[in-house]
């Protein structure tokens, strides 16, 4: 298993990961890997495949989950991050993606994005062969 970190700038940002987690695979010395399942380790981010040929894409869905998950209800958790563990939630902890002969198999726009939702933090990142 290889991890990198990725420091995030604000309190919400989605940060395309696919050039790590592409050079993490390099990296492995697996038999054939079929496919790599990129994981974060926290419950108040996130990881997603959406496109990330234009960044307003991005810019879009983190408004949208702000719409969904409104700040101003009344939230039990303490801490006053719950919005953003509904957000993790909603996104999840992981994505699996085919590789073959080497290389991930996305899609012709899909990229991989770390999603912050209670920043800024430095986040982990694993990313496990599967053979």
């Amino acid at each position: 298993m290889k991890s990198f970190a990725v420091p995030t700038q604000s309190s919400e940002q989605w940060i395309d990961i696919t050039e790590r987690v592409r050079a993490s695979l390099a990296e492995m010395e697996a038999s054939p890997v079929q496919a790599v399942l990129v994981y974060c380790p926290h419950t108040t981010a996130g990881v997603t495949i959406n496109e990330c040929a234009d960044p307003d894409v991005a810019t879009d869905l983190g408004d949208a989950f702000s719409k969904i998950v409104p700040e101003d209800i009344a939230w039990r958790h303490g801490e006053g991050n719950s919005p953003a563990h509904l957000k993790a939630g909603l996104v999840g902890s992981s994505v699996t993606i085919p590789v073959l002969e080497g290389q991930l198999k996305l899609g012709r726009w899909q990229g991989i994005f770390l999603c912050e939702f209670d920043g800024p933090r430095t986040r982990e990142i694993w990313v496990q062969a599967l053979s």
